[in-house]
């Protein structure tokens, strides 16, 4: 699941923004009902310089890290001009750094590296970088910029802060209002910074108190044990935030069990589950806040004009930029078939 961020870089108004054009992630001209798509090329697609591009990450264990490898794979085949080297993927930092080292002597053109821990596969980033081969460090960010040319991620302390205001505004009018958080696992920073920005956000609303959090382990298992617990210590509440609507299967099974339809509830990530139950809207789930594995087809847009000498369309600069943060967009029934495309199974 995703991990922590570098709150640097360019913050983008669209979940779907790539590199190529800023990933010309394309709308239909024909008709203003048809869905935006993140199923196309960058504008710059173009054949090109022939570019091999290593991609290694870990484990594909959970949905948005499967999500992850799936965008990597298809943006790769939509260029003529890209090769892909993808390795099976660990959450083993040995096999992990194992894998990228195989890569490097395999001399590819670029790398693409979600590490399983960032701070353990730093040394892995300098190493390649030393090799001439320029890294494209993929969300889990690596302890030193001299290990990687481009970072690009996701914000999970924007994505905290976007639930905490999505919750706000919904219950402002509302007095003496309570809300729940079913938060991730709290060893990971990537929990404490989602917390912090819906702490944050909260702040913008005093008649709003935080009453419960508990943390789970970003398993269905563990979203419906944990809800459990909290829906039988809080006989009422008005909201409820789940970070990461894996998870949240389990915490409506549990919300469903229990009979309870007397609060809202806000996901995070975007499962293509999460996104079907909003836009049928016949349970408490109304909204989800993203973290976008589109971000993977963007590390390949980047890696492959990296590769080619070329900078990003629609920038004054020559070189692609240095950090790239995506914005964590919320999705709710009046916006959810236009993200539909981006959801993750």
């Amino acid at each position: 699941m995703p991990e922590p961020t570098s709150r640097r870089g360019l913050l983008f108004g669209t979940a779907a923004v790539s590199a190529g054009v800023l990933l010309a992630g394309c709308t239909s001209n024909d008709s203003d009902d048809e869905p935006a798509s993140n199923d196309q090329p960058a504008a710059d697609d173009k054949k090109g310089k022939q570019v091999t591009i290593g991609f290694a990450g870990p484990q594909a264990d959970h949905g948005w890290l499967n999500a992850i490898n799936d965008n990597a794979k298809s943006r790769a085949k939509k260029y003529e001009d890209v090769t892909l080297e993808i390795t099976e993927g660990s959450n083993d930092t040995a096999a992990q750094i194992g894998q990228i080292e195989t890569l490097i002597n395999k001399k590819v053109d670029v790398l693409v590296i979600l590490p399983a821990d960032g701070k353990a596969l730093t040394q892995v980033g300098l190493k390649a970088m030393r090799a001439g081969i320029p890294v494209v460090n993929l969300d889990r960010i690596f302890n030193s910029p001299q290990a990687y040319r481009c970072y690009i991620g996701g914000d999970n302390f924007g994505m905290g802060l976007n639930a905490g205001h999505y919750i706000g505004e919904q219950l402002k009018d509302k007095k003496n209002a309570k809300v729940i958080e079913l938060a991730g696992l709290d060893n990971l920073e990537l929990t404490k910074q989602r917390t912090a920005g819906f702490d944050a956000a909260l702040k913008n609303y005093p008649n709003i108190k935080k009453v419960a959090r508990q943390a789970a382990e970003f398993t269905v298992e563990s979203g419906q044990a944990k809800m459990s617990q909290l829906l039988q210590a809080q006989s009422s509440f008005d909201a409820l935030w789940n970070h990461d609507d894996d998870q949240g299967v389990g915490a409506l099974r549990a919300i469903e069990q229990a009979g309870r339809d007397d609060f809202i509830m806000i996901g995070g990530a975007g499962a293509l589950s999460a996104m079907q139950a909003i836009e049928s809207d016949n349970s408490v789930l109304k909204a989800t806040v993203l973290y976008p594995p589109t971000m993977a087809a963007s590390a390949i847009d980047l890696a492959r004009v990296l590769g080619q000498g070329k900078g990003v369309s629609g920038l004054a600069e020559f070189e692609i930029p240095s950090s790239l943060t995506l914005y964590s967009a919320v999705v709710d029934k009046a916006n959810v078939k236009t993200y539909l495309p981006t959801g993750f199974k």
